[in-house]
């Protein structure tokens, strides 16, 4: 641990964004807790702290993650340098200095600026000033990353940014209200149309050549036209690892919060 073993982190989503910004702040030696939901809907599981509340424990590249039952088991967690993980709905009372909303909801549920000494919100739906603090942009491109101080990040527009001229076509999606069966795991090579699972007697295939890069966890009840999947046209192993987008998310965190403690 480092100086900043005395400013806990609350980060609220476990998702593989919120998994840059833990690793970041992790990597800085702040003590982190977060809170995630009883069925996390991460489609990038394999880098996506959330995915302890499935396998417990986990480790994401270097970083333990541990499911904790109480809040004192969380804290203690987090002082050991363990990213520690409860499922809860609101913020837990553990005296947290810097709370971070990281659920991606392209809404502001119910965070606040008087929350925590620090408040940030990731991406639309906060206006700095008013919902928190701080909003990181967390929208690809020239402004990635930034730290907005007054205002709000640009409006989601709904699409993926495209890889190798692939875009929309790169999210699997739910044809149907159930829960899925997949025949394939995050990682393998597949090919187009190949069936990739099936809720009942609806198919999902591959849109392309190329590697499952996320895949929604099999006991989570989806709906229809919910993002469940996510393919890479690439040959790539980039599946294992916290991805450039989400650690530019977490530099931004990290520039909001070092600008307020005072040392």
């Amino acid at each position: 641990m480092t100086i900043f073993r005395k400013e806990l982190c609350l980060i609220r989503g476990g998702g593989d964004l919120a998994t840059g910004v833990i690793a970041r702040l992790h990597h800085a030696g702040f003590p982190i807790v977060v809170t995630e939901l009883a069925f996390p809907l991460a489609v990038r599981r394999s880098v996506a702290v959330g995915n302890v509340v499935y396998e417990n424990p986990i480790q994401i590249e270097n970083m333990r993650v541990h499911l904790c039952e109480s809040e004192a088991e969380a804290i203690s967690k987090s002082e050991e340098g363990i990213i520690a993980v409860l499922v809860d709905k609101g913020i837990p009372k553990i005296n947290a200095s810097i709370i971070i909303d990281a659920r991606l909801a392209k809404k502001n549920i119910d965070t606040a600026i008087s929350d925590a000494h620090i408040v940030i919100g990731l991406g639309p739906g906060f206006v700095a000033g008013l919902d928190c603090h701080f909003v990181i942009e967390t929208k690809r491109g020239h402004f990635l990353g930034r730290v907005i101080k007054d205002g709000k990040a640009i409006d989601n527009t709904g699409s993926p940014e495209p890889v190798e001229g692939k875009g929309d076509e790169r999210v699997l999606r739910s044809p149907k209200h159930g829960k899925i069966l997949w025949n394939v795991n995050i990682g393998d090579s597949i090919v187009k149309n190949q069936i990739l699972g099936s809720i009942e007697e609806k198919t999902i295939n591959a849109p392309f050549d190329g590697v499952v890069r996320g895949l929604i966890h099999p006991s989570v009840v989806t709906h229809q036209n919910m993002k469940i999947g996510d393919v890479d046209p690439r040959q790539t192993e980039n599946w294992r690892f916290i991805s450039d987008k989400a650690l530019s998310i977490g530099g931004g965190v990290l520039e909001a919060v070092f600008s307020c403690l005072k040392l």
